[in-house]
C-alpha cells in the first residue's frame, strides 16, 4: 500500500502545474485512477484552449471589418470642412 502511495506522489510531482493543481487536492492514491483522472484533465484543458483559440481567431478575422480610420490615420466620413 505504501509503494502505491509513493508511486502516486511521484507521478503527481511530474505533472504539469495546471494539472497538478486540479488533481493534487484530491489526494488520489490508486495509481490507475490517478493516471486516468490526469489524462481527463489534460484532454479537457486542451479542448478548452482550442475552443478559446478558435473563438479568438474568429474575432480577429471580423475585427478588421468596418474600420473607422483610413490608412492615413484620419477619421473617414467625419463631416465638417475639408479645407
Amino acid at each position: 500500500m505504501e509503494a502505491e502511495e509513493d508511486k502516486c506522489v511521484k507521478f503527481e510531482n511530474g505533472l504539469r502545474p495546471d494539472i497538478k493543481q486540479l488533481i493534487g487536492f484530491n489526494e488520489i492514491r490508486d495509481f490507475p485512477t490517478l493516471v486516468n483522472k490526469s489524462r481527463i484533465c489534460d484532454k479537457d484543458g486542451r479542448a478548452k484552449a482550442n475552443y478559446y483559440k478558435a473563438a479568438n481567431d474568429k474575432r480577429g478575422k471580423d475585427f478588421g471589418k468596418g474600420k473607422p480610420y483610413d490608412k492615413g490615420g484620419k477619421k473617414v466620413n467625419e463631416g465638417g470642412s475639408s479645407g
